[in-house]
């Protein structure tokens, strides 16, 4: 009975856990890994097992950092389930779809470019359109709070983590050889208290805890000061005169603007902007959301039975084609533009940054981590000048920072989090930066817990924990 840990072990993307029970092999997430030192590089490489031995994965959520190697793992051998709820599974479809089509224009690209630098062959793409539908037939839905049966020895609980619609704490029971251990696996958990969806749930039992730690160091911004900066930010730039760019992951942080834009219409004064929200993955997970109101909170379900459409925003243009997108850049004010993705790795964010960065009159606002290596890393970190596409852009706009956004909780409700689990279990910390594990770790020792960080390779005998 093991747990190794892979990926998301002293970092934060590529989530990825190993588990032996039984003579069975699971996988916990078998996510993409993005910024980083040659993320391609690391993403193509072989993974340190043997896919075709494992025979099921569980998947905490839907972000491509936990589902997005899936297809690959299918592609090199896997052909067992893979268990995720309903509304995570409909995610995963948007999500992964968009990850393949990227993969092969991606991999198209590189190989034009070699092509005119003289040389051979074509750049492959990490897996294909078909490799992510095949991969999405194989998902199957679990309800929350379901107890079910994975493997022989393994009993999977899904309980709701409170980050993006269809997040999940997985919480396993295990047995093997007469020993049972109750393993609780927490994937990213949300902030307390946010608009739209329900906080993390309290109550759960665990011998052991596999957490994250993404701001294992450090407090958010209080959710109303985080409002009020929002909104100076607003009238500041329409005085200014430019557009606001908003860089925000598809899924999650898109809906979240959506509804507080549409909570603080009249009071931000938005009727005077043209807003758009550029991205035809957010639109979907958009619809996602909006059919799945009984995963809100009380006050968004009550929003949601007066409403016949998400978002109430009458200025809302939904761009789907890429030149309704390419329109926006002829703006050179007045355009609130929400667009993927969320650390400007790619997407339509990044034209739209190509045009703007330059405009000292131009507001990009950050609502969301942005991980070392990455555009949106750089331009948060201050750096006067950044390569946009290959050239050289200077950074003359205003960059602001919203912490109170994000969908992933802060030192104080990972430990309300962990306070909610029964007893005092050993925690592995996983998914952050080394700062913000340690943090963490130390938080959690200060209060008697055995707190380690987790690290890549190394295995823990589940059997000896208790």
């Amino acid at each position: 009975m093991h747990l190794e840990f892979f990926g998301a072990a002293g970092e934060v993307t590529g989530s990825c856990h190993i588990l032996d029970v039984g003579g069975r092999r699971l996988l916990l997430d078998c996510g993409l890994i993005q910024g980083g030192a040659a993320p391609d590089e690391r993403n193509r490489a072989p993974f340190p097992f043997d896919a075709a031995a494992i025979d099921a994965v569980i998947l905490s959520h839907a972000h491509i950092d936990h589902c997005g190697r899936l297809p690959l793992l299918r592609k090199r051998g896997f052909r067992g389930p893979v268990y995720a709820t309903t509304a995570c599974r409909e995610l995963a479809r948007i999500l992964l779809m968009d990850s393949a089509t990227m993969a092969a224009r991606d991999a198209e690209r590189e190989s034009r470019h070699r092509q005119r630098d003289g040389m051979k062959g074509r750049v492959e793409p990490l897996y294909t359109p078909e490799d992510a539908e095949a991969t999405l037939r194989t998902i199957r839905a679990v309800q929350y709070g379901r107890a079910f049966e994975v493997v022989p020895g393994v009993e999977l609980t899904f309980r709701d983590a409170g980050h993006i619609l269809g997040s999940a704490c997985v919480c396993l029971r295990l047995g093997e050889g007469g020993i049972e251990r109750r393993l609780v696996f927490s994937g990213d958990l949300g902030q307390y208290d946010t608009p739209i969806l329900r906080d993390p749930e309290a109550g759960l039992a665990a011998d052991a805890v596999v957490m994250e730690s993404t701001y294992g160091n450090r407090l958010h911004r209080d959710r109303e000061a985080t409002l009020v900066e929002f909104g100076e930010i607003l009238r500041a730039a329409r005085a200014d005169g430019g557009n606001v760019l908003i860089p925000a992951f598809a899924v999650g942080r898109s809906q979240e603007l959506l509804y507080e834009l549409g909570a603080h219409f009249d009071a931000w004064r938005l009727a005077d902007w043209r807003i758009f929200l550029d991205s035809p993955m957010a639109i979907e997970a958009t619809g996602v959301y909006w059919r799945h109101a009984e995963l809100f909170d009380e006050e968004a379900r009550e929003w949601r039975t007066r409403s016949e459409r998400m978002p109430l925003l009458p200025n809302l243009t939904l761009c789907r084609t890429v030149d309704e997108s390419m329109t926006i850049n002829r703006m050179a004010g007045g355009a609130i533009v929400i667009a993927g993705s969320g650390m400007c790795t790619g997407g339509r964010i990044v034209h739209h940054l190509k045009h703007n960065l330059s405009r000292p009159q131009c507001h990009v606002v950050f609502s969301g981590f942005q991980a070392q290596g990455t555009l949106g890393r750089a331009i948060v970190d201050g750096r006067e000048q950044v390569r946009v596409n290959g050239a050289p852009i200077p950074v003359r706009a205003q960059v602001h920072t919203l912490g109170g956004f994000s969908a992933h909780g802060d030192q104080a409700d990972l430990l309300r989090w962990y306070a909610g689990v029964q007893g005092k279990p050993p925690v592995w910390l996983v998914h952050g930066e080394r700062e913000a594990s340690e943090g963490l770790r130390d938080k959690l020792q200060q209060q008697g817990v055995r707190a380690e960080i987790a690290q890549r390779g190394a295995r823990v005998d589940l059997g000896t924990v208790a």
